[in-house]
């Protein structure tokens, strides 16, 4: 965030060195306020995220994401590829949302609410320092040689690293063939469903590699979001900084000497411990300034304060603050681009709502045979349509007829004439409309037609009805 004279920083990261192999990171053991706020969240997160795709809603499931079968379910609310419309604004107004939330907080989604820093956070690198130790043992162990004592630890924590990868990816699974699917396989047995065992498997593989050997490259160099932060941020914009102000002074930052008054030497009060470097999980040094690797986790703002508490300066080296507030103190200030971002998202939120309104729970779709023309019967013309019926209920609807509106004619189902469409299922079939000629004022006739569940109408659908130019 300082203008510092050398960015050589930002030519390399810290997870490939030299060479460009993986260099892996070692991040000390985080604790404090801020750390501890994260870990409920986490947690909190985390129940919502295994639950989701077990809880349901009259008796749908509150979280499913079915592409195969191009069917979602978004807290309860089933939607079939008819409403994808609706989960593509519910997608962007998502989109919005985050990109306001990072014009004012910076990329604090990716320190408090993405599943990939939870997972690794929380619960793959609190078992690693369970299994392995903090920073120091940590890089002990890999400069060890492959004794007992290394081969122990690491396979108990690839073991169980495995088996986690195993659930997360059911739970993924879960989310997209729905919990009552999966839960079937596993109860009629893996050797009947080979090919979704082969999924899971893949699934855990991916997972495996993510957390036990990508981690921390997910967000530095796979997630464009962290990207987006160029164009997203400004000097208003709240993030996890250094104040370079307070921690360089006069004469830039020094050792800590309990002897001197580094108030009269000009020093800064940053000591140079480097312990904010140690504990940041990306393994960059904050004290640089905004840099895309940050992912907002905090973890350097409990141990900046923790080190000023002991060698008795004020907390607050590193903070949440804007660059205007640490260089020009400058109070935050809703700036026109937040209010701009605002007004788009209410907008978007205020047309979901209402095409949401208008959403209807069963759906008819009537369309002429494509390739078919018109057939004389007599007096009469005759057009051939498919219909299609969409029941997105969890009730069963029977004794489905049709009604011809504003016109007289006859209206024919082919077939089985007792019509029912299952719950959250689609019915189709084929049916005949005659209307006598002399009725038809030109060759193209807009119809209505209502669709009846016994004496209550449940949808109405228009098509088109073709015959000849003249009758002469």
């Amino acid at each position: 965030m300082s203008k510092l004279p050398d960015e050589a920083f930002r030519d390399t990261i810290a997870t490939i060195d030299e060479e460009g192999h993986r260099k892996f990171i070692f991040p000390k053991k985080p604790s404090g306020k801020f750390y501890d706020y994260r870990k409920w969240v986490s947690y909190f997160l985390l129940i919502i995220l295994v639950a989701n795709p077990f809880l349901k809603i009259n008796g749908n499931q509150f979280m499913m994401f079915n592409v195969l079968e191009r069917r979602f379910n978004i807290f309860g609310f089933p939607f079939w590829p008819q409403d994808f419309y609706l989960f593509v604004i519910s997608m962007i107004i998502g989109v919005v949302f985050v990109i306001l939330f990072t014009v004012i907080f910076g990329r604090i989604f990716c320190g408090w609410i993405c599943p990939q820093t939870i997972f690794l956070e929380m619960v793959f690198r609190r078992i690693e320092y369970w299994i392995e130790g903090d920073r120091g043992a940590q890089i002990r162990l890999a400069k060890q040689e492959w004794d007992g004592e290394k081969i122990r630890k690491k396979a108990i924590k690839w073991f169980i690293f495995l088996i986690i990868s195993f659930f997360i990816a059911n739970i993924f699974l879960a989310y997209l063939i729905s919990s009552d699917e999966l839960l079937k396989m596993i109860y009629e047995g893996p050797e009947n469903h080979v090919s979704t065992l082969i999924s899971l498997f893949i699934f855990t593989g991916v997972f495996y590699f993510i957390f036990a050997w990508f981690r921390e490259q997910v967000c530095i160099i796979a997630c464009p979001y962290g990207r987006l932060q160029g164009v997203l941020l400004d000097n208003k914009s709240i993030n996890v900084a250094y104040d370079f102000v307070r921690g360089e002074k006069q004469t830039g930052r020094a050792k800590f000497n309990k002897q001197e008054d580094r108030e009269a030497s000009g020093k800064g009060d940053c000591i140079d411990c480097k312990q904010c470097v140690h504990v940041c999980p990306t393994g960059i040094d904050i004290r640089n300034g905004t840099q895309l690797e940050c992912v907002n986790c905090t973890a350097c703002i409990d141990e900046c304060d923790s080190i000023m508490e002991s060698v008795g300066l004020p907390k607050g080296l590193i903070r949440y603050a804007s660059e205007d507030e640490i260089e020009k103190n400058a109070k935050f200030k809703f700036t026109t681009r937040m209010k701009g971002y605002s007004a788009v998202l209410f907008i978007l939120i205020g047309v979901l709502a209402g095409l949401l309104f208008l959403r209807t729970d069963v759906e008819a779709v009537i369309l002429r045979l494509p390739g078919q023309l018109f057939q004389h019967k007599g007096d009469n013309i005759s057009n051939i349509y498919t219909f299609k019926i969409i029941n997105k209920t969890n009730n069963d609807i029977n004794d489905i007829h049709f009604k011809l509106v504003g016109i007289k004619g006859k209206l024919n189902v082919v077939g089985d004439q007792d019509l029912k469409v299952s719950k959250q299922g689609m019915k189709s079939g084929t049916l005949f409309i005659e209307i006598n000629q002399y009725l038809l004022e030109s060759d193209k006739t807009k119809l209505e037609i209502e669709v009846f569940e016994g004496n209550k109408k449940i949808e109405t659908s228009t098509t088109n009805f073709l015959s000849p130019r003249s009758f002469d």
